[in-house]
C-alpha cells in the first residue's frame, strides 16, 4: 500500500538555511511509516540548499535512488543519504560510483548503526569513506507513532558538535542527541 504524508515545516534555527514550507514524503509499497519518519528526520538534520528528496539522478551508471541527495553548482553529486536498511554491497558500489560525494547512512538506533559498521568492516569497505548517523531510538519511536497524513514540524536546533536535534512535532517537544560514526 502506498501513501503520502504532508509535513508543514518551519525553522527557528537562524544558523541554518530556511527549510521549505512544505514537503510531501511518499510511503512506497512495502515500506513502513518508520521509513517515512527516517526520511523526515534526515531532511531536518541534513537540510541545505539544493537538497532533494528521492530524486532520479538520470545517470545510467548509478542504478539507485537516494533518500536524500544534493548536487553542487557543477551538478556533481555532493551528498548521498540512505535512510534505514542499506546493504553493504550497495554502499560499496556507491563509494565507487559517487566518488566525490559524502555518503551518510541514517539508522534508528546506535545498535543498528554499529551492526552496519561491523558488517562494513568485515566486508572490507574503504575506511574513512562513510558516515553513520544513529538516532535516539526512544525519540524515533515516539515521533514515528505521531506521524499522521498532515503534520506540523518546527525545527529549533540541529547541531553536529555536539550532535543534538531540537524540534516540535505535531505539538510535542523533542530534544534528543544523535550519534555520529565514521567508517
Amino acid at each position: 500500500m502506498s501513501a503520502k504524508y504532508s509535513f508543514n515545516l518551519a525553522s527557528e534555527d537562524r544558523r541554518r538555511a530556511d527549510l521549505p514550507r512544505k514537503v510531501i514524503i511518499a510511503q512506497h509499497a512495502g515500506e513502513t511509516v518508520a521509513q517515512v519518519t527516517l526520511r523526515l528526520l534526515a531532511l531536518l538534520i541534513f537540510w541545505r540548499p539544493r537538497l532533494q528528496l528521492e530524486t532520479n539522478l538520470h545517470q545510467d551508471d548509478i542504478p539507485f535512488v537516494p533518500d536524500l541527495a544534493q548536487f553542487d553548482y557543477q551538478l556533481r553529486l555532493a551528498l548521498w543519504v540512505e535512510c534505514g536498511e542499506c546493504t553493504v554491497a550497495k554502499l560499496d558500489k556507491l563509494a565507487v560510483k559517487c566518488h566525490d560525494a559524502e555518503i551518510w547512512v541514517v539508522r534508528r538506533s546506535l545498535a543498528e548503526a554499529e551492526e552496519l559498521q561491523l558488517a562494513m568492516k568485515k566486508a572490507g569497505l574503504r575506511e574513512g569513506r562513510y558516515h553513520l548517523l544513529a538516532l535516539d531510538p526512544e525519540m524515533f519511536e515516539e515521533v514515528r507513532g505521531l506521524v499522521q497524513q498532515r503534520n506540523e514540524v518546527t525545527l529549533f536546533a540541529c547541531e553536529f558538535d555536539p550532535p543534538k536535534l531540537q524540534f516540535d512535532f505535531n505539538g510535542l517537544w523533542f530534544d534528543a542527541e544523535f550519534t555520529l560514526l565514521r567508517c
